[in-house]
Parts: C-alpha cells; sequence; structure tokens
C-alpha cells in the first residue's frame, strides 16, 4: 500500500480564520510559495513593514529614479529571517535565485531582480517582503484539520491592487465567505 499523495497547496491562499490570533498570523493572508512533504514556506501579504522599495534599495547601495517605485511598500512576509528579501512576482524572467511557484507565479531571492526593477526593467507586478512563514512536515496540515486556515487560489488582484487592510476580506470573498460572519472558535462535529 502506498502513501496517500500530498496535495500542494503552493500557489494558494491561507487566509487566518478569526480563531487565529496570533501575530503575525491575525487576519492574516499568505501566499504559499512551496509547499511539499517537508513542509511549506509562504509571504505574507497583509503585513506592512516599516521600510520602503527605497529604502531596500539605499541598503543595497542602489538607486531608483522612479519615485512610485521607490515609495512602494515593503511587506513583513513572516516572522522567520526578516534580513532575508523576496520579490513575488507574475513574470518568471531570467534572475539568479528563482522558484517558479507554478505556472503564473515566482518568487526571486536575488539582487539582480531589484538592480533591474529599480532601472524600470523588471516585472510589471511585483511584491517585496522581508522575512518568510514557516511549516515543518505535517504542521500545516494539521493547522488546516483544526480550522486555523480558509484556502483559495492565490489571486493576482488581491496581491497586487487591494489595498493591505482589505486583503484578508477580499482573500475570504474568493471563497465566498465573510470572514467577520466566522465564529472565532474552533469544533469538530
Amino acid at each position: 500500500m502506498t502513501a496517500p499523495q500530498l496535495q500542494t497547496l503552493a500557489g494558494y491562499f491561507l487566509i487566518a480564520m478569526p480563531s487565529l490570533a496570533e501575530p503575525p498570523f491575525s487576519r492574516g493572508v499568505a501566499f504559499v510559495c512551496q509547499h511539499d512533504e517537508d513542509g511549506a514556506m509562504g509571504l505574507l501579504v497583509t503585513q506592512l513593514s516599516e521600510y520602503r522599495f527605497g529604502d531596500v534599495l539605499a541598503q543595497m547601495k542602489l538607486s531608483c529614479h522612479d519615485p512610485e517605485l521607490a515609495d512602494a511598500p515593503v511587506l513583513i512576509g513572516g516572522p522567520v529571517q526578516q534580513e532575508r528579501g523576496f520579490v513575488l512576482h507574475r513574470e518568471h524572467g531570467h534572475w539568479e535565485s528563482s522558484y517558479r511557484i507554478n505556472e503564473h507565479w515566482t518568487v526571486t531571492t536575488s539582487r539582480d531582480i531589484l538592480v533591474a526593477m529599480a532601472a524600470g526593467e523588471g516585472p510589471r507586478q511585483a511584491m517585496m517582503a522581508l522575512g518568510y512563514a514557516g511549516w515543518s512536515a505535517g504542521q500545516l496540515e494539521q493547522e488546516l484539520m483544526d480550522n486555523a486556515w480558509l484556502t483559495v487560489e492565490a489571486n493576482e488582484r488581491v496581491v497586487f491592487d487591494t489595498p493591505l487592510d482589505e486583503r484578508w476580506s477580499a482573500a475570504a470573498g474568493l471563497v465566498g465567505v465573510d470572514p467577520l460572519q466566522l465564529t472565532n472558535y474552533v469544533g469538530h462535529a
């Protein structure tokens, strides 16, 4: 008898249920970048950091002549390795350290994408985050069984066009749920 095949959630949103009250996940939406039998890794798309894109570029001794890009927010991707930057984008490109999540999404961690973005040659739609959220083997599956998260395929409008304070409700709306109508306790029938 073979073990059941793990269904990957890479390219999906994890939408925090009201019972998931601890920061940084409270009213959070995580974009799952990788999910396999060893665990999962994702980026929160709902937490604003104190930095702007221009601040990150300046720390790397890069300049940006596009004021709108320089003022773009940098998010807190999660509590793990917050000194590490991630760029979530739609166009795959040819960056040194990219991981193709699926046919639509890529995450890149190398400096070359920042250089290209600063020069106006990077992906048209991109989100930068510092740090990530990680789950050990079986942890995310247990949290799903405990009803801590709703799941739905990731949507570019939520990531790139929806204001941060509306992303939790917008992501839940993709499932057809108003998260404010959900209970904040977990139960099993």
